[in-house]
């Protein structure tokens, strides 16, 4: 099913993963969805007042079946601004005046999330400060530093 080897590397919030592809679609993860609904606020005249077009996802990381527990720690960490001290995930949509949308919204905005915590970091490459850019930030320096003895009391620029 999931082909991925975690490395954890010096510092606790950076992984890498190697030879993951994912696919969450093929997952039935809307068998562990629960949806609430809410009144929503902006437009939609009356109808914002009678009907619960907000539609609120909760979805248990923690005690997930679909998930292994790698993907778990990678989401959990990844994700850890829009979990909740119990491990459920929060996501909200009340975008559209429909509550069958704003629902369609949720779960593709669910599964966006998911992909983007799996997304592999390119790793940095160091590059050197060329010979121009140092005689430019030298110059910028020495200009900076005249201006402010000129600036000193009881000096008239020496």
């Amino acid at each position: 099913m999931l082909l991925a080897k975690v490395v954890k590397l010096q510092q606790p919030l950076f992984y890498i993963v190697k030879t993951m592809d994912p696919n969450f679609e093929d997952r039935p993860f809307e068998n562990e969805f629960v949806f609430s609904t809410s009144r929503s606020g902006g437009p939609g005249g009356q109808n914002v007042n009678k009907v619960s077009t907000k539609v609120e996802l909760k979805f248990d990381v923690q005690n997930s079946s679909l998930l292994s527990e790698e993907e778990k720690e990678i989401i959990m960490v990844k994700l850890g601004s829009k979990i909740n001290k119990e491990g459920f995930l929060y996501l909200t949509a009340q975008e559209t005046r429909s509550q069958l949308q704003n629902k369609q919204l949720v779960i593709a905005q669910f599964y966006q999330l998911l992909k983007q915590a799996f997304v592999k970091k390119k790793k940095r490459k160091p590059t050197k400060a060329t010979f121009t850019s140092k005689l430019k930030r030298l110059a910028a320096k020495k200009q900076h530093g005249e201006k402010k003895n000129l600036r000193r009391k009881g000096n008239l620029g020496e």
